[in-house]
């Protein structure tokens, strides 16, 4: 996503701000998928395009209030809240302000202005990276679908949580123990491709190729794990040096903010992967592997 599109998105918004739009509507006018959407805007610009929405409403809602006589239950749902309850606990923790006091002298409020992406130079940074091709790929991994509003959201633990119960209940033991000592890398694979865009697949599984046992591959299929296929595609790869996600998450903003402009790049709509080497270098966390096309 480039960050003409970017900008074209906020107009986008601005333009339908009073219209019962949210980013699946947003990424649609851009022709993107909500997920990738999502993720892409929220790494670039720091929030959520739902997040934006709200806070450009609630800062129009504030200001009408104050220079009109728009009453406080018109507002509520001229800015698309379901009731002026509702309404007033969404405005009331924005501003520190209720809509009834606005309509006072002395009343505090929050601006949030319409944002302008504007291209910065900077210092002259080094990212490493690597181009790589893969054919068609299989995978066993258990998987599991999450919402798409908890990508970038610091608050969030869902997907570290759900490598805490896998390993818990030992079924990352259990697909390890298919491979052969040495060749058990993990796959964090993450997948936009869904019919219903508003969530997406995480899993977590290991390669299958001529060293996995598959014997009992059937029973494991069974038992509600997934056979996850990829298809053939170019990679960017990135290596995360740290000792938790954060070191990921932060490579993802280099990948949205540095890599695709400068490169040309942008991703695809195709899994994406993080792979947790049982070998790995030293202070490596994962690789990051992006699909890629040029544009």
């Amino acid at each position: 996503m480039s960050i003409q599109l970017i900008q074209q998105a906020i107009s986008y918004m601005e333009e339908h701000i009073y219209e019962n739009i949210n980013y699946m509507d947003v990424a649609k006018s851009v022709h993107m998928s909500g997920y990738n959407f999502h993720r892409t805007f929220s790494f670039i610009t720091g929030m959520t395009a739902n997040e934006y929405l709200r806070s450009r409403r609630l800062t129009l809602a504030a200001q009408e209030l104050q220079t009109t006589n728009l009453s406080v239950t018109d507002a509520a749902y001229k800015y698309g809240y379901e009731s002026p309850e509702s309404f007033s606990k969404a405005f009331s923790r924005f501003h520190g302000s209720t809509p009834k006091q606005v309509k006072q002298k002395g009343a505090k409020l929050h601006l949030f202005s319409p944002l302008v992406i504007k291209i910065i130079l900077e210092g002259g940074n080094i990212m490493d990276y690597r181009m790589e091709h893969r054919e068609r790929q299989q995978f066993i991994a258990v998987v599991r679908a999450f919402p798409n509003e908890i990508i970038n959201d610091d608050n969030d633990h869902s997907i570290p949580d759900f490598w805490t119960e896998c390993d818990t209940n030992h079924l990352i033991e259990h697909l390890r123990s298919l491979r052969p000592e040495g060749k058990r890398d993990l796959y964090g694979l993450c997948s936009p491709a869904k019919n219903n865009e508003t969530h997406f697949d995480y899993g977590i599984g290991i390669v299958r190729d001529e060293n996995t046992n598959v014997t009992e591959l059937d029973a494991l299929l069974a038992n509600g794990f997934t056979l996850w296929e990829t298809q053939p595609a170019d990679y960017a790869v990135f290596k995360c040096f740290g000792t938790d996600g954060d070191c990921l998450g932060e490579m993802w903003s280099k990948f949205y903010k540095e890599f695709v402009p400068q490169t040309g790049y942008t991703q695809t709509e195709k899994t994406d992967y993080e792979i947790y080497y049982e070998r790995g270098e030293k202070n490596l966390f994962c690789e990051l592997w992006v699909p890629v096309q040029k544009n």
